[in-house]
């Protein structure tokens, strides 16, 4: 399908949507996965490896790398979201404990290597609390010059989901948030602006669900499974979550994006975790007086073609 694959380096807390994305990914014959490494967030880093582990051995993927990384934030606790996903982090689904070992060196560790290796210059799809990417950035500042993109689900412009303006991962770890806004290469949002939209529809997650092949019964479960919050929901759509952001990078023309100013709230208080885009089309008067600060730009995203991104998942993940 594609001469040159994009080589992808996916960093995540597999909960349920994480592990559509590497669904997605492992199965899309334009994207070469160099490495998947893990973090505390859905779920302790230990059940995020066993959950990645897994979900490869029932997507039959190839032998990608996969390393485990930090335990914890940069500087709070963590903060599982088990209540969403799950006490095993991935819908306590009763799926066989995989046979596949993680690598014996760190995220960061694996990181660097992979990312210098390539012969490409790499996209980073971090789907989790920016906690590794962080350590790598602030450890290894050389690996830079090998990043094509970071493309990230986190953050949000209007709602948030931790917090009335917070987005889990960002608020998990807003001082590593920060960081990747550093990173000095271009970066592209995929926050809950978007995430929230990409709804697969109930026809098809039955389909999946009903199927005899265990990879697809797998999707159409995770897809399935609902936040406690929204169980009465009667008709069991499915979110694509993280998935989108992979989508997203196989083909950028379905999200609609604008490059506009973000940072990260550090305070302590209610808005520590958002992340403040700036869409005004002009300074306003704290500029005026006290003059303007340096922010990143980012690609934000604030639209998506919806159907066109179901279509696309739903025919990698179902394809031979």
């Amino acid at each position: 399908m594609t001469a040159h694959p994009i080589p992808v380096i996916i960093d995540c807390d597999t909960g349920v949507d994480d592990a559509l994305a590497l669904l997605f990914a492992v199965r899309h014959p334009g994207l070469d996965v160099r490495a998947i490494t893990c973090v505390a967030g859905n779920t302790d880093v230990d059940g995020v490896v066993r959950n990645t582990l897994t979900v490869l051995e029932q997507a039959g993927a190839g032998d990608i790398p996969v390393a485990r990384g930090a335990e914890r934030p940069l500087v709070e606790p963590a903060r599982s979201a088990k209540h969403v996903h799950g006490q095993d982090g991935m819908g306590d689904l009763g799926l066989p404990a995989p046979t596949r070992r993680p690598v014996d060196v760190d995220a960061v560790t694996l990181l660097r290597r992979e990312i210098l290796a390539s012969p490409r210059p790499v996209t980073l799809i971090p789907t989790a609390p920016l906690t590794n990417i962080a350590l790598l950035l602030r450890t290894h500042p050389e690996v830079v010059r090998n990043i094509e993109r970071i493309v990230f689900m986190g953050g949000a412009v209007a709602t948030g989901n931790a917090t009335p303006v917070a987005e889990f991962n960002v608020w998990h770890d807003p001082e590593a948030a920060a960081v990747l806004l550093t990173a000095g290469v271009p970066i592209t949002m995929y926050g809950l602006d978007v995430f929230k939209r990409v709804l697969v529809p109930v026809a098809d997650v039955q389909r999946l669900r009903a199927s005899a092949e265990p990879r697809l019964r797998m999707a159409g479960e995770l897809l399935a499974h609902r936040d406690p919050a929204t169980s009465g929901d009667p008709t069991p759509t499915g979110g694509l979550g993280d998935a989108g952001a992979v989508c997203a990078v196989v083909d950028p023309g379905g999200l609609g994006t604008e490059l506009l100013p973000v940072e990260v709230s550090l305070a302590p208080g209610a808005t520590r975790g958002q992340t403040v885009v700036d869409r005004r089309p002009r300074p306003g008067e704290a500029e005026i007086h006290e003059g303007e600060r340096e922010l990143t730009l980012v690609d934000v995203g604030l639209d998506v073609d919806v159907e066109r991104y179901v279509k696309l998942w739903l025919s990698v993940v179902e394809g031979e």
